[in-house]
């Protein structure tokens, strides 16, 4: 069997106060030295998770703005891709509505319902609710297929979820947002999409590892062979019950190297 690491970012990989992933050092050298592909599966985005590789220093499949579409850079591994949908330098799988048809629904009805979405946010908005630098709140605000949003009135969600539903939206929530996403996307759906995908290149069946914090990970959970569950900023667990769970005992970077080193 061949094993494959799908990891969350923000919280998991990444620390959640400041993003760093310092402690998963060690974790990452064995990775790479057993050849492991560690595909990021964020609600971030396509350029973000660009710079994030670079910083790593892979260049590896990866599922972007929860689950809207598995990104496989072309010739990777010298593997025939062609089955795959073009996208610049990649060869892609879509589940997600574009950005376009989201930014239609939001626009229609962020005022009804208080939303305020990256769409509206300026730069120096993204940087006070994200802590991130000002290069990275930039880049965070290029989209492709979904939108973060804050609420201003929690009780309206429901509502909000029920209209989002008729035209085929959702609304999920991840560690600081609220995300309008296409109905038929989330990260287990792409996670399955991709372990379908690694199945036919690789010849042989994948060993799934799935790491994450939030509830947006839980469709992510299912979908793997072991389900890792880091502990969150506050110091929680994310409700997920499977035989084959796994709890981190440190929040971030520090608990992701942890139980990777654990398991590969």
């Amino acid at each position: 069997m061949k094993t494959v690491i799908f990891t969350d970012l923000d919280g998991t990989f990444l620390n959640h106060d400041n993003y760093s992933f310092d402690n998963a050092k060690s974790a990452l050298k064995k990775i790479k030295e057993n050849h492991i592909p560690l595909i990021f599966t964020t609600s971030k985005t396509r350029v973000e998770v660009e710079v994030l590789q670079k910083k790593v220093g892979i260049k590896e499949p990866f599922i972007i703005e929860n689950g809207a579409a598995v990104f496989f850079p072309k010739n990777y591994q010298n593997f025939d891709l062609s089955f795959l949908d073009n996208f610049n330098d990649y060869n892609i799988f879509q589940l997600g509505l574009s950005y376009e048809q989201i930014l239609n629904f939001y626009n229609k009805y962020k005022e009804e319902f208080g939303m305020h979405g990256f769409s509206d946010m300026s730069v120096e908005e993204i940087m006070e609710h994200t802590s991130l630098d000002k290069q990275s709140a930039l880049i965070s605000k290029k989209r492709d297929f979904t939108e973060p949003f804050i609420l201003k009135d929690e009780s309206v969600l429901e509502n909000l979820k029920n209209l989002a539903s008729t035209q085929n939206i959702k609304v999920t929530k991840g560690g600081r947002f609220y995300h309008l996403i296409g109905e038929f996307q989330d990260k287990g759906l792409a996670v399955k999409k991709a372990k379908e995908i690694l199945t036919k290149l690789y010849k042989e069946k994948i060993d799934a590892i799935g790491l994450g914090d939030g509830e947006n990970d839980i469709a992510m959970f299912e979908n793997v062979n072991r389900a890792i569950i880091i502990k969150n900023h506050k110091g929680e667990y994310v409700q997920f019950f499977s035989k084959n769970v796994q709890k981190s005992t440190f929040k971030g970077s520090k608990g992701w190297n942890e139980m990777v080193l654990k398991n590969v």
